[in-house]
């Protein structure tokens, strides 16, 4: 595959990062962070083989309705497929809202891959989307994501709580404008 290939299938680039549409081939990608209870603390779960494979189907699907969802993220120096982040339409309590979510290796904690990713993921979808918000929806205990959350520009609009495994678990839905849309109007 030479550098042009590798590109055209590589919608979102950024400085270290390609993203990109996951296919069934990264299923084992997946198990990398969905299988590791450690990465999976905010879902209070490791997931197993059958919710990982759904996991990638309901990506897959949300490919074809939405033409988004969460995509995989690799590592342009190396190749290497180091987590995911996208758009997809999450629920909250009080409405339906397009969220940047992210999950991440567990090794590649710290790299500043998530806020790069997620920054990306922002200007798609103001840009290229012509959103004129953007939400990552985060559970309260976990710091890390409210930082990328932040470092993302949003900020906390309101929290509600999402029944999930069992579990009721307090969430915060932080949010940003898109600052082009405001000053239209």
């Amino acid at each position: 595959m030479t550098a042009k290939d590798l590109h055209a299938v590589h919608f979102i680039e950024t400085e270290r990062l390609y993203l990109r549409r996951l296919t069934e081939g990264d299923f084992k990608n997946l198990c990398t962070i969905l299988k590791d209870e450690k990465a999976m603390y905010a879902y209070e779960h490791a997931f197993s083989d059958e919710e990982v494979k759904a996991w990638l189907d309901k990506q897959l699907l949300r490919y074809q309705i939405y033409g988004c969802g969460l995509w995989a993220v690799i590592l342009k120096e190396t190749g290497e497929f180091v987590g995911q982040c996208g758009l997809t339409v999450q629920p909250t309590d009080r409405e339906k809202v397009l969220e940047i979510g992210y999950l991440f290796r567990r090794d590649c904690w710290n790299n500043g891959y998530a806020t790069e990713a997620a920054a990306a993921c922002k200007r798609f979808a103001f840009e290229k989307l012509g959103a004129k918000e953007v939400y990552s929806i985060v559970r309260d205990t976990n710091l890390a994501s409210r930082r990328v959350a932040e470092k993302n520009g949003m900020t906390i609009k309101y929290s509600f709580v999402k029944h999930y495994y069992g579990k009721d678990m307090p969430h915060f839905a932080y949010s940003v404008t898109n600052s082009s849309e405001t000053e239209r109007a």
